[in-house]
């Protein structure tokens, strides 16, 4: 066994320690490496139990997990109208990643009515806090205009920050404003950051825009992302 493989698991003895002796921060830390397996056997439902007990004590964190958990049936069944309530009360305690899910519950209208203008209010208020997908999002309501005026000068700024703050489909959008502007060389490097983070569904969709680009440095690009995918495919 490798010396960081028992580094994962001291981590985790000394967190079901801390945990068990009723520490909010450790118990949201177990359920955390239990939900990934990190250290410690995989076990979706008792990770989500470990994020209840931290949640009744009002960890942001916690509560932000048992949301996500319930959004995508982790470990239980899908409930989106109780993943909207612990990512409301995430929100309220200042987590930006509960303010980022909250919103995006309320651009999409599931688990609570659809409310454009209160989640584009969310994303601008996490984006000021250094939430990077939240900058990328709000980039894109200045981009279409969307409750606000369009802005593509800001547009651009977010999309640009957010790259920075590692956000692959900032990182991308990113890349497509330099395209635009002939910046081909920064636009390359940009995409091939966003390829080493982005989840599989990501790659393929943003594969298939590349290939058609009408830019030959853009479709060679494609091409990697396409051998990304048939390496993920396999894996």
């Amino acid at each position: 066994m490798s010396s960081d493989q028992d580094d994962l698991r001291q981590r985790a003895r000394l967190l079901l320690l801390a945990a068990e002796q009723g520490d909010a921060d450790a118990q949201a830390h177990l359920g955390q490496i239990l939900l990934d397996g990190s250290g410690i056997a995989r076990d979706q439902k008792l990770a989500l139990t470990w994020f209840r007990i931290a949640a009744a004590q009002n960890n942001p964190m916690a509560l932000n997990m048992v949301g996500r958990c319930l959004e995508n049936g982790w470990g239980c069944e899908v409930d989106l109208t109780g993943a909207a309530r612990h990512f409301h009360r995430a929100a309220a305690l200042g987590l930006d990643w509960g303010i980022y899910n909250y919103a995006q519950l309320l651009t999409r209208g599931r688990g609570v009515a659809q409310d454009m203008q209160q989640a584009c209010r969310l994303f601008a208020q996490a984006a000021e806090m250094g939430h990077a997908k939240s900058m990328n999002l709000l980039g894109r309501f200045y981009a279409e205009g969307v409750v606000v005026q369009a802005d593509q000068d800001k547009a651009r700024e977010l999309y640009q920050r957010a790259a920075q703050g590692g956000d692959f489909r900032g990182q991308y959008n990113h890349a497509a404003v330099l395209a635009e502007d002939g910046r081909l060389d920064e636009a390359v490097d940009w995409l091939r950051k966003a390829l080493t983070s982005a989840t599989p569904g990501f790659i393929e969709s943003a594969r298939q825009v590349l290939a058609t680009s009408a830019l030959p440095r853009i479709r060679e690009v494609a091409a990697e992302y396409q051998a990304a995918a048939e390496q993920l495919q396999g894996a």
